[in-house]
């Protein structure tokens, strides 16, 4: 795998405590374990279940910050996980879905600092 090949997951942090909230006031325990025999898998992975390159991400906030020089790559380091992608299918089943995208989220850090 190259360098820049990794892929990672982005939530904006706004909508991670927007799922808590909204799992908090609407969903039981008693709606995850319907159905069951037994007590299992219960847990509620929250993320956009989409991912982006670390190359694509980095040339994004290019963009978006206006940076005019190259982007350049430490080879000396690994590359950790090849890919970290949460599976959000039951999140977007109980109602969620993330509100803000990547690019937005970006926009929206940069220009509060």
């Amino acid at each position: 795998m190259e360098f820049w090949q990794p892929r990672r997951e982005f939530l904006y942090s706004d909508d991670l405590a927007d799922a808590c909230v909204y799992l908090m006031e609407n969903i039981n325990f008693s709606d995850l374990k319907e159905g069951k025999k037994e007590i299992r898998n219960t847990h509620i992975n929250i993320g956009v279940g989409k991912d982006i390159s670390i190359k694509e991400l980095a040339e994004k906030v290019q963009e978006i910050v206006g940076f005019k020089g190259e982007i350049s790559w430490d080879n000396s380091k690994p590359d950790g996980t090849p890919q970290k992608l949460l599976d959000v299918s039951k999140l977007n089943e109980l109602g969620w879905k993330e509100k803000i995208e990547l690019k937005d989220g970006i926009e929206k850090v940069y220009l509060n600092y």
